[in-house]
Protein backbone atom coordinates (compact mmCIF):
# COMPACT_ATOMS: atom_id res chain seq x y z
CA UNK A 1 0.00 0.00 0.00
CA UNK A 2 1.42 3.38 -1.08
CA UNK A 3 1.72 5.99 1.65
CA UNK A 4 0.20 9.40 0.76
CA UNK A 5 2.06 12.43 2.01
CA UNK A 6 -0.16 15.43 2.71
CA UNK A 7 1.07 18.74 1.23
CA UNK A 8 2.29 21.35 3.63
CA UNK A 9 0.50 24.67 4.12
CA UNK A 10 3.23 26.47 2.19
CA UNK A 11 2.86 24.13 -0.77
CA UNK A 12 -0.92 24.65 -0.82
CA UNK A 13 -0.55 28.44 -0.80
CA UNK A 14 2.06 28.33 -3.57
CA UNK A 15 -0.20 26.13 -5.74
CA UNK A 16 -3.17 28.47 -5.20
CA UNK A 17 -1.11 31.47 -6.23
CA UNK A 18 0.06 29.70 -9.39
CA UNK A 19 -3.52 28.77 -10.34
CA UNK A 20 -4.72 32.34 -9.75
CA UNK A 21 -1.99 33.80 -11.96
CA UNK A 22 -2.51 31.31 -14.81
CA UNK A 23 -4.54 32.79 -17.73
CA UNK A 24 -7.86 31.16 -18.44
CA UNK A 25 -8.65 30.46 -22.09
CA UNK A 26 -11.21 32.91 -23.49
CA UNK A 27 -11.12 35.12 -20.38
CA UNK A 28 -9.18 38.23 -19.44
CA UNK A 29 -7.10 38.14 -16.29
CA UNK A 30 -8.00 40.59 -13.54
CA UNK A 31 -4.52 42.14 -13.54
CA UNK A 32 -4.22 42.61 -17.31
CA UNK A 33 -4.03 46.35 -18.17
CA UNK A 34 -6.69 47.63 -20.52
CA UNK A 35 -5.29 48.58 -23.92
CA UNK A 36 -6.27 52.11 -24.96
CA UNK A 37 -6.85 52.36 -28.67
CA UNK A 38 -5.81 55.66 -30.26
CA UNK A 39 -7.48 56.57 -33.54
CA UNK A 40 -5.50 57.64 -36.57
CA UNK A 41 -6.83 61.19 -36.38
CA UNK A 42 -5.74 61.43 -32.75
CA UNK A 43 -2.23 60.27 -33.68
CA UNK A 44 -1.97 63.17 -36.12
CA UNK A 45 -2.38 65.62 -33.24
CA UNK A 46 0.44 64.17 -31.15
CA UNK A 47 3.41 66.56 -30.78
CA UNK A 48 6.44 65.89 -32.94
CA UNK A 49 9.67 64.93 -31.14
CA UNK A 50 12.52 67.43 -31.23
CA UNK A 51 14.63 65.38 -33.65
CA UNK A 52 11.87 65.63 -36.29
CA UNK A 53 11.57 69.43 -36.07
CA UNK A 54 13.77 71.47 -38.43
CA UNK A 55 14.69 75.17 -38.58
CA UNK A 56 13.71 77.29 -41.58
CA UNK A 57 15.41 80.71 -42.03
CA UNK A 58 13.00 83.49 -43.00
CA UNK A 59 14.23 86.83 -44.30
CA UNK A 60 12.40 90.12 -44.59
CA UNK A 61 12.14 91.72 -48.01
CA UNK A 62 14.92 94.16 -47.11
CA UNK A 63 17.18 91.34 -45.88
CA UNK A 64 16.51 89.35 -49.04
CA UNK A 65 17.44 92.33 -51.21
CA UNK A 66 20.67 92.84 -49.25
CA UNK A 67 21.59 89.20 -49.76
CA UNK A 68 20.87 89.31 -53.49
CA UNK A 69 22.87 92.51 -53.85
CA UNK A 70 25.74 90.92 -51.89
CA UNK A 71 25.98 93.68 -49.29
CA UNK A 72 29.22 93.16 -47.39
CA UNK A 73 28.85 91.66 -43.91
CA UNK A 74 25.16 90.80 -44.23
CA UNK A 75 25.56 87.03 -44.63
CA UNK A 76 26.08 84.03 -42.41
CA UNK A 77 27.34 81.09 -44.48
CA UNK A 78 27.10 78.12 -42.12
CA UNK A 79 24.30 78.84 -39.68
CA UNK A 80 24.58 76.89 -36.43
CA UNK A 81 20.79 76.48 -36.26
CA UNK A 82 19.87 75.43 -39.79
CA UNK A 83 23.24 74.80 -41.45
CA UNK A 84 22.35 77.04 -44.38
CA UNK A 85 23.46 80.39 -45.78
CA UNK A 86 21.19 83.42 -45.30
CA UNK A 87 21.06 86.99 -44.00
CA UNK A 88 22.61 87.26 -40.56
CA UNK A 89 19.47 88.88 -39.08
CA UNK A 90 16.99 86.35 -40.47
CA UNK A 91 14.66 84.70 -37.98
CA UNK A 92 14.22 80.91 -37.76
CA UNK A 93 10.87 79.17 -37.84
CA UNK A 94 10.22 75.63 -36.58
CA UNK A 95 8.79 73.32 -39.22
CA UNK A 96 8.26 69.64 -39.98
CA UNK A 97 9.78 68.36 -43.23
CA UNK A 98 8.10 66.18 -45.84
CA UNK A 99 9.69 62.94 -44.55
CA UNK A 100 8.56 63.51 -40.96
CA UNK A 101 5.06 64.47 -42.13
CA UNK A 102 4.83 61.33 -44.27
CA UNK A 103 6.01 59.18 -41.36
CA UNK A 104 3.28 60.62 -39.13
CA UNK A 105 0.61 60.07 -41.79
CA UNK A 106 1.68 56.43 -42.14
CA UNK A 107 1.46 56.00 -38.36
CA UNK A 108 -2.05 57.41 -38.44
CA UNK A 109 -3.31 55.48 -41.47
CA UNK A 110 -1.19 53.17 -43.62
CA UNK A 111 -3.70 53.71 -46.47
CA UNK A 112 -3.68 57.53 -46.43
CA UNK A 113 -3.95 59.14 -49.85
CA UNK A 114 -3.88 62.52 -51.54
CA UNK A 115 -5.18 63.66 -54.91
CA UNK A 116 -4.98 66.97 -56.78
CA UNK A 117 -8.12 69.07 -57.01
CA UNK A 118 -8.84 69.42 -60.73
CA UNK A 119 -11.19 72.41 -60.51
CA UNK A 120 -10.74 74.25 -57.19
CA UNK A 121 -12.81 77.21 -58.36
CA UNK A 122 -15.88 74.97 -58.60
CA UNK A 123 -15.48 74.20 -54.89
CA UNK A 124 -15.16 77.86 -53.98
CA UNK A 125 -11.41 77.60 -53.39
CA UNK A 126 -9.23 80.56 -54.43
CA UNK A 127 -6.95 79.93 -57.38
CA UNK A 128 -3.34 81.16 -57.41
CA UNK A 129 -0.85 80.68 -60.26
CA UNK A 130 1.98 78.28 -59.54
CA UNK A 131 0.14 76.52 -56.71
CA UNK A 132 -1.99 73.41 -56.29
CA UNK A 133 -4.94 72.38 -54.12
CA UNK A 134 -5.06 68.77 -52.92
CA UNK A 135 -7.53 66.60 -51.05
CA UNK A 136 -5.87 64.63 -48.25
CA UNK A 137 -7.70 61.58 -46.90
CA UNK A 138 -6.74 60.05 -43.54
CA UNK A 139 -8.76 57.41 -41.69
CA UNK A 140 -11.72 57.98 -44.01
CA UNK A 141 -11.79 61.77 -43.50
CA UNK A 142 -10.83 64.21 -46.29
CA UNK A 143 -9.64 67.81 -46.02
CA UNK A 144 -8.13 70.31 -48.44
CA UNK A 145 -4.72 71.94 -48.47
CA UNK A 146 -2.75 74.29 -50.72
CA UNK A 147 0.90 74.10 -51.76
CA UNK A 148 3.22 76.47 -53.63
CA UNK A 149 6.80 76.28 -54.91
CA UNK A 150 8.16 79.51 -53.34
CA UNK A 151 10.15 80.52 -56.43
CA UNK A 152 11.57 77.09 -57.25
CA UNK A 153 11.44 75.71 -60.79
CA UNK A 154 11.47 72.35 -62.57
CA UNK A 155 11.31 69.11 -60.64
CA UNK A 156 12.20 70.83 -57.36
CA UNK A 157 9.12 73.02 -57.76
CA UNK A 158 6.84 70.00 -58.22
CA UNK A 159 8.23 68.27 -55.12
CA UNK A 160 7.96 71.48 -53.10
CA UNK A 161 4.34 72.00 -54.14
CA UNK A 162 3.34 68.44 -53.20
CA UNK A 163 5.16 68.49 -49.86
CA UNK A 164 3.85 71.94 -48.97
CA UNK A 165 0.28 70.97 -49.85
CA UNK A 166 0.45 67.77 -47.77
CA UNK A 167 1.76 69.66 -44.75
CA UNK A 168 -0.87 72.37 -45.20
CA UNK A 169 -3.69 69.83 -45.47
CA UNK A 170 -2.25 67.89 -42.53
CA UNK A 171 -2.46 71.04 -40.45
CA UNK A 172 -6.24 70.96 -41.01
CA UNK A 173 -6.18 67.65 -39.15
CA UNK A 174 -4.10 69.20 -36.35
CA UNK A 175 -0.74 67.80 -37.52
CA UNK A 176 2.11 70.02 -36.24
CA UNK A 177 -0.48 72.66 -35.38
CA UNK A 178 1.61 74.04 -32.51
CA UNK A 179 4.43 74.80 -34.95
CA UNK A 180 2.13 76.81 -37.22
CA UNK A 181 1.02 78.96 -34.28
CA UNK A 182 3.33 81.71 -32.95
CA UNK A 183 2.14 81.42 -29.35
CA UNK A 184 1.23 78.55 -27.02
CA UNK A 185 -2.02 76.91 -28.10
CA UNK A 186 -2.35 74.74 -25.01
CA UNK A 187 -0.86 76.71 -22.15
CA UNK A 188 -1.34 74.85 -18.88
CA UNK A 189 -4.30 76.41 -17.03
CA UNK A 190 -2.52 76.48 -13.68
CA UNK A 191 0.61 78.01 -15.20
CA UNK A 192 -1.49 80.64 -16.93
CA UNK A 193 -3.33 81.50 -13.73
CA UNK A 194 -0.20 81.66 -11.59
CA UNK A 195 0.95 85.30 -11.24
CA UNK A 196 4.56 86.17 -11.98
CA UNK A 197 6.74 86.64 -8.96
CA UNK A 198 7.96 90.07 -10.07
CA UNK A 199 6.74 92.43 -12.78
CA UNK A 200 8.50 95.34 -14.43
CA UNK A 201 8.76 98.58 -12.46
CA UNK A 202 6.84 101.75 -13.27
CA UNK A 203 9.94 103.33 -14.79
CA UNK A 204 10.58 100.26 -16.97
CA UNK A 205 6.96 100.31 -18.12
CA UNK A 206 7.29 104.00 -19.01
CA UNK A 207 10.48 103.30 -20.97
CA UNK A 208 8.80 100.53 -22.96
CA UNK A 209 5.85 102.81 -23.74
CA UNK A 210 8.26 105.47 -25.01
CA UNK A 211 9.97 102.89 -27.26
CA UNK A 212 6.62 101.57 -28.50
CA UNK A 213 5.67 105.09 -29.57
CA UNK A 214 9.04 105.65 -31.21
CA UNK A 215 8.69 102.32 -33.04
CA UNK A 216 5.36 103.52 -34.43
CA UNK A 217 3.57 100.57 -32.86
CA UNK A 218 0.76 100.25 -30.29
CA UNK A 219 0.79 99.01 -26.74
CA UNK A 220 -2.05 96.58 -27.48
CA UNK A 221 -0.20 94.97 -30.38
CA UNK A 222 3.05 94.72 -28.44
CA UNK A 223 1.30 93.18 -25.41
CA UNK A 224 -0.28 90.59 -27.70
CA UNK A 225 3.16 89.83 -29.15
CA UNK A 226 4.59 89.39 -25.63
CA UNK A 227 1.68 87.09 -24.66
CA UNK A 228 0.84 88.92 -21.43
CA UNK A 229 -2.35 90.55 -20.21
CA UNK A 230 -1.08 94.12 -19.84
CA UNK A 231 2.27 95.86 -20.19
CA UNK A 232 2.66 96.52 -16.41
CA UNK A 233 2.22 92.76 -15.83
CA UNK A 234 5.24 91.91 -18.01
CA UNK A 235 7.71 89.78 -15.97
CA UNK A 236 10.81 91.73 -15.01
CA UNK A 237 12.95 88.93 -16.44
CA UNK A 238 11.58 89.72 -19.92
CA UNK A 239 12.19 93.49 -19.81
CA UNK A 240 15.53 93.38 -21.62
CA UNK A 241 14.14 91.09 -24.34
CA UNK A 242 11.18 93.42 -24.92
CA UNK A 243 13.47 96.47 -24.96
CA UNK A 244 15.85 94.83 -27.44
CA UNK A 245 12.96 93.90 -29.76
CA UNK A 246 11.66 97.47 -29.82
CA UNK A 247 15.11 98.99 -30.36
CA UNK A 248 15.67 96.57 -33.23
CA UNK A 249 12.42 97.62 -34.86
CA UNK A 250 13.30 101.30 -34.42
CA UNK A 251 16.75 100.77 -35.99
CA UNK A 252 15.28 98.91 -38.95
CA UNK A 253 12.67 101.61 -39.48
CA UNK A 254 15.31 104.34 -39.49
CA UNK A 255 17.49 102.34 -41.90
CA UNK A 256 14.56 101.85 -44.25
CA UNK A 257 13.73 105.55 -44.21
CA UNK A 258 17.35 106.46 -44.87
CA UNK A 259 17.51 104.18 -47.91
CA UNK A 260 14.06 104.94 -49.27
CA UNK A 261 12.36 108.21 -48.38
CA UNK A 262 9.06 106.84 -49.69
CA UNK A 263 9.08 103.11 -48.98
CA UNK A 264 6.69 100.96 -50.92
CA UNK A 265 4.42 98.44 -49.25
CA UNK A 266 6.46 95.57 -50.69
CA UNK A 267 9.51 96.74 -48.71
CA UNK A 268 7.78 96.43 -45.34
CA UNK A 269 7.91 93.31 -43.18
CA UNK A 270 4.87 91.09 -43.35
CA UNK A 271 2.89 89.99 -40.32
CA UNK A 272 4.67 86.64 -40.53
CA UNK A 273 8.00 88.34 -39.82
CA UNK A 274 7.41 90.67 -36.83
CA UNK A 275 3.84 90.58 -35.49
CA UNK A 276 3.93 93.77 -33.41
Amino acid sequence: MTETIAPTVGEILERNRAEADAPVSGKKTMNAPAKIEVSGLEKLREPFPEHQISKLPKESRKQSDERKNRIQGCMVWECKLCGGAHHKDAVHLDYVGHAAATDRLLDADIRWTWEPVADPASLGLPVAPGGMWIKLTVDGVSRYGFGSADGKTGGDAIKEIIGDAIRNAGMRFGMALDLWHKGDLHLDAEAAAEPDAKCISASQCAELRRLIKEADSSEEAFVEYLKCNTLPELPAARFEVAKKALNGRIARTKADKAEKPNPQASDMLTDDDIPY
